[in-house]
């Protein structure tokens, strides 16, 4: 806490169907802005929430931001970060291709760059939707 305010960043994934038109965002949690968003392209919503987790470490590591926190609600997206893989099933295909391309880049980047922020699961239970959540159940 800084000031009161939470150094803080929710992410989430959203995908219609699955695999179908995925998109992914970071919000602030002391401004409630979007920070950034991505998609949609075609994949899957654990694509989405591990693409979210890692964008947010390396705008994080590009704006010099220290000591702020991510919270997301997957652990999947969580336990993937944490052994630098993306375990999913989807097709790759032409359709795909995208998707495959950025969790490439994501895997890349987490072996090729020190810069990690603490990843803290959301309570829904406790705190409600996490704020990045794109109100689409």
């Amino acid at each position: 806490m800084e000031n009161g305010a939470a150094l803080a960043w929710a992410v989430d994934a959203a995908c219609s169907g699955n695999p179908g038109p995925m998109e992914y965002r970071g919000v602030d949690l002391t401004t409630k802005e979007v920070v950034f968003h991505f998609g949609p392209i075609k994949g899957t919503n654990n694509i989405g929430e591990f693409l979210a987790i890692v964008h947010a470490m390396a705008l994080m590591e590009q704006r010099g931001l220290k000591g702020y926190t991510i919270y997301t609600d997957s652990v999947s997206g969580q336990a993937w970060v944490r052994r630098m893989q993306c375990k999913t099933n989807l097709e790759r295909n032409p359709e795909t291709e995208k998707a495959w391309e950025l969790v490439e880049r994501a895997e890349k980047w987490l072996k090729t760059h020190s810069f990690r922020a603490p990843i803290v699961k959301w309570d829904t239970k406790e705190w409600g939707e996490i704020p990045a959540d794109f109100g689409r159940k």
